[in-house]
């Protein structure tokens, strides 16, 4: 698939820090319970924090206890691309930023008591996060 931002691994290790680029770009894992925006509670917008597109609400995070930020649904339906993942030996629905198709993470039907019953399950590090000013 094209996307509007395409760049060489070259100039992604160059924006991005290593820990950003071997979630966004290799599809890492940050490890569960440590990122910076697990426990964000301010109304804003999460961003894409590769290409700065807008991804999620705040509205739509909620706690799901799995370690991860989590919303039940993308702030567009088209601000997400979703991909069937069979690696690790099962099958998962990887998300990605649709403008720049960085890893995100992966979405799960066990979003239980979201109006969608979604729960998306993002990296902290794949996120920038702008919070709303009152």
């Amino acid at each position: 698939m094209a996307y509007n931002v395409e760049k060489s691994d070259a100039e992604w290790r160059e924006e991005l820090d290593p820990d950003q680029f071997a979630v966004l770009r290799q599809a890492a894992t940050e490890r569960p319970w440590t990122g910076e925006l697990l426990d964000e509670e301010r109304s804003g917008v999460y961003t894409c924090a590769a290409c700065n597109a807008e991804l999620f609400k705040s509205g739509t995070k909620f706690d799901s206890g799995c370690g991860w930020p989590s919303f039940y649904e993308s702030v567009r339906p088209e601000a997400v691309q979703l991909i069937e993942d069979n690696t690790l030996g099962m099958k998962r629905t990887e998300v990605r930023c649709a403008n720049c198709g960085s890893h995100l993470g992966h979405v799960f039907p066990d979003g239980f008591g979201t109006p969608t019953g979604d729960r998306y399950c993002m990296n902290s590090v794949s996120l920038n996060f702008a919070p709303v000013k009152d």
